[in-house]
């Protein structure tokens, strides 16, 4: 896609700023607007002068979840969906999963239905004192989506996750915090800033390709079966530090006390035996 009509995107200072951009409909989210995101994830994720992705929302809200008005879903409705079509929501928080690089959520006002399912694969979540959340499909006959039933329980545990999914409640960012779903709470002007101040740190300060292994890592291999397949590719990993740069890097920065100039590029030198590459 050249241009968006339901988000922005922009890059300063290795950091993509991803806006849904519907503030009229408190970004209420559509067919066009799941499609633009997995478009602009694709962009980032290329864009080896990208080193972290914030998503936002214009307005006073992150978003309000399905915005049913503009059409509903892209089948029609008498025959309904072939077997290849994947609900919209699912298709965001699928493609966050699989970025390389770290993705932070800066929420502010209301993230509700799929306004906070597509979030639940992002690795930050910083939140506003007015931010209120909520699983609220149950109250409206409908189910959850975005893989929420496979990320909340890793997130909040699975008693927290069976609370806010069975009983559909909305709460707020103290709850939130408090559970583990969010990483921290602001002023809701200073959400956006504090994010850009952590995405400024990453970029500054890590590899990424440590980064994009090292995310992929928790996600792929926390369901292991125990630790031994975890640490037979701990163990290759380890034993290939020897001819990486970025471990060379790493170190001689260390004892220099200097920023790190990591040289190694995510498209290239990730090692290509990491089970997730491809796929």
């Amino acid at each position: 896609m050249s241009a968006y009509a339901e988000i922005t995107y922009e890059v300063e200072d290795r950091i993509a700023t991803v806006t849904l951009n519907r503030p009229e409909a408190r970004n209420g989210y559509t067919i066009r607007m799941a499609d633009e995101l997995g478009d602009a994830m694709d962009r980032a994720d290329r864009d080896e002068d990208v080193r972290v992705v914030i998503l936002t929302g214009n307005g006073k809200d992150f978003s309000v979840g399905a915005d049913l008005t503009q059409g509903g879903f892209d089948f029609d409705p008498e025959t309904g969906p072939d077997a290849a079509w994947q609900e919209p929501a699912g298709r965001c928080s699928k493609r966050i999963f699989t970025m390389n690089k770290p993705v932070i959520a800066a929420l502010r006002g209301a993230a509700v239905g799929g306004g906070v399912t597509i979030t639940l694969s992002c690795d930050y979540r910083l939140a506003s004192t007015d931010s209120r959340f909520g699983f609220v499909f149950v109250r409206r006959g409908i189910y959850p989506e975005g893989a929420s039933a496979w990320f909340l329980p890793r997130l909040v545990g699975m008693g927290t996750a069976l609370d806010w999914m069975i009983s559909g409640r909305v709460f707020g960012a103290e709850e939130a915090k408090t559970a583990g779903l969010v990483h921290s709470v602001h002023e809701p002007e200073e959400v956006l800033g504090k994010a850009r101040e952590l995405a400024r740190e990453i970029a500054a300060t890590t590899s990424p390709v440590s980064v994009a292994v090292t995310r992929q890592l928790l996600y792929r291999m926390a369901s292991a079966e125990s630790p031994f397949p975890v640490h037979e590719l701990d163990s290759r990993l380890i034993g290939g530090l020897g001819s990486s740069p970025d471990a060379v890097e790493g170190v001689v920065s260390f004892l220099q006390k200097r920023p790190p100039e990591f040289s190694m590029r995510v498209d290239t030198d990730q090692p290509a035996y990491l089970p997730w590459l491809n796929k």
